[in-house]
C-alpha cells in the first residue's frame, strides 16, 4: 500500500466513521476496488486510523470533553464502554474473520439501510434532548446496543444513534452521546490493534501492531499521514451531520446503504 492510496483510505474512514454508514464496508471496497493486498498492516491500518476520528471529536466537542463541572459524562461513558470492551475481547478473533467477507458486510448493509428507513417514524416523541439528562443505566443499554457494530458493516455510529434514541433521546442528542462514546471505545480498539493484539497468528511472521508500523519508514509515514487526514476529514463530517440528520432524519442515510449493499453484492459476486 503505497502512500496514495492510504490517503484515500483515510478520507474514506474519516468521512464514514460516524455517518451511519459503516466505515469498515467502505474501506473494505475501496480497497478492493484499488487492487490492494489483504495484508495484515492493511487490516491494521484500517483499525488504528481511528485514533485520528476519535481526536477530531475531542476538538470539536472540547467545551464538553474538558468540562470540570460535567464528570458525569467521564463516569457514563465509562460505565457505557463495559460492554464493548468485554464483548470484543472474546469475539476478537470471529469479528478479524469476518473482515474478510465482503458479501457477509455487504448484505449487512443492505439490511441496516433497511432499518434506518423506518428509524423515524419508531422514535417520534424524544424526551431526553441533552446528554446531561442521560442516566448511567441508558448509557449502558447504549453501549450494549454498540456492541451490534461488531458485526463489520453494521456501522457503530448507526447502532449506538438507534440505541439511543430507544432511551429516548433526539436525534440530535442520540447523535452526540454516539460521538462522546466512541472515544473511549475506539481509543482501546485503537491501542489493542496497535499495541496487544498479534496479528497474522497463523504465519511465519506474527506481529504486534506497532512492530509492523515501524517495520519499514514506509509504514511509519502511512499511519502517521493517515491519522491526520482521518482526524481532517472526520472533524468536517462530525460538523455537517448533526445538521443533516436533524434537516432529512435517516430514511436517506438508509437508501444510500440500500443502493451501495446492493452494488457491492453485484460487485463482489459477479466482478470479483
Amino acid at each position: 500500500m503505497d502512500l496514495i492510496k492510504a490517503i484515500i483510505i483515510a478520507i474514506i474512514e474519516g468521512l464514514t466513521e460516524y455517518l451511519p454508514i459503516s466505515s469498515t464496508a467502505h474501506m473494505g471496497f475501496a480497497a478492493s476496488l484499488m487492487g490492494l493486498e489483504e495484508t495484515e498492516f492493511l487490516k491494521m491500518f484500517q483499525v488504528s486510523i481511528q485514533f485520528g476520528a476519535i481526536l477530531s471529536v475531542v476538538v470539536a466537542y472540547w467545551k464538553k470533553f474538558f468540562d470540570v463541572n460535567n464528570l458525569q459524562l467521564y463516569v457514563k461513558l465509562g460505565f457505557a464502554v463495559i460492554p464493548a470492551l468485554g464483548i470484543g475481547f472474546f469475539l476478537d478473533d470471529l469479528i478479524e474473520s469476518v473482515l474478510g467477507n465482503q458479501i457477509a458486510i455487504s448484505t449487512v448493509l443492505v439490511l441496516g439501510g433497511v432499518v434506518l428507513l423506518f428509524a423515524d417514524s419508531w422514535f417520534k416523541n424524544p424526551v431526553i434532548h441533552d446528554e446531561k439528562e442521560i442516566s448511567i443505566k441508558k448509557a449502558v443499554i447504549i453501549g450494549f446496543w454498540q456492541c451490534l457494530a461488531m458485526m463489520p458493516g453494521t456501522s457503530r455510529s448507526a447502532a449506538s444513534i438507534i440505541g439511543g434514541m430507544t432511551q429516548g433521546l433526539s436525534r440530535k442528542a442520540a447523535a452526540e452521546f454516539s460521538f462522546f462514546l466512541a472515544v473511549p471505545t475506539m481509543l482501546a480498539v485503537t491501542l489493542y490493534s496497535v499495541f496487544v493484539k498479534t496479528w497474522g497468528k497463523e504465519s511465519a511472521t506474527p506481529m504486534k501492531g506497532y512492530e509492523m508500523i515501524l517495520q519499514s519508514q514506509d509504514h511509519i509515514m502511512i499511519f502517521i499521514v493517515g491519522n491526520i487526514v482521518a482526524f481532517v476529514v472526520a472533524w468536517i463530517a462530525i460538523k455537517s451531520f448533526i445538521s443533516l440528520l436533524n434537516k432529512y432524519g435517516f430514511k436517506p442515510w438508509g437508501w444510500y446503504r440500500i443502493v451501495v449493499g446492493i452494488g457491492l453484492l453485484i460487485y463482489f459476486n459477479y466482478f470479483k
